[in-house]
């Protein structure tokens, strides 16, 4: 199993994460959304609040290969070149490959080296795998007990329904 967040804050929001949802599940039509969340941007704050989700599917692809797919959907759904950390029409990050952990100085980092930080992913990585490990971090539900989350504004908006029915 692999897990990728998918975020947008520019644009038709909703539209862009349904976009994204439907490649996805190009790789496995048996892919699980998480519900929607608003939440207020990370690193560059001085930005409008994303829509964040995950999405869970099956692949035989490597990580190196996911993250070439995932920049392709990434184009082709409008995302352009900006200051990174900054407003985009898209982004998907690999989150999590189920018993994977990337060995050191690979490309992609797996898990995600900044997943355990952010509130957003964890959130609804916890709703759809309940009792996940991040290899090298712990469990998710715990991490997310973690001080340094709380403060993080993360607020479900939307079951995953509206995901699957746009786009």
């Amino acid at each position: 199993m692999v897990a990728v967040s998918i975020g947008s804050n520019i644009g038709d929001r909703v539209g862009n994460l349904a976009r994204a949802v439907k490649a996805l599940a190009r790789l496995d039509s048996n892919a699980v959304v998480s519900s929607v969340y608003e939440t207020a941007p990370m690193y560059e704050i001085d930005q409008a609040k994303f829509l964040n989700a995950i999405v869970v599917f099956t692949s035989k692809l490597e990580a190196s290969e996911l993250l070439d797919v995932f920049k392709v959907t990434e184009a082709e759904i409008g995302r352009k070149k900006r200051l990174a950390n900054g407003p985009r029409e898209i982004d998907l990050d690999l989150v999590w490959i189920d018993g994977y952990q990337s060995p050191l100085g690979a490309v992609p980092i797996v898990p995600h080296p900044r997943a355990h930080e952010r509130k957003f992913v964890l959130e609804p990585l916890n709703e759809i795998l309940p009792g996940i490990v991040l290899q090298g971090y712990g469990k998710v539900e715990r991490l997310l007990m973690s001080e340094d989350l709380q403060g993080q504004s993360v607020d479900k908006v939307e079951d995953a329904s509206i995901l699957l029915s746009s786009g």
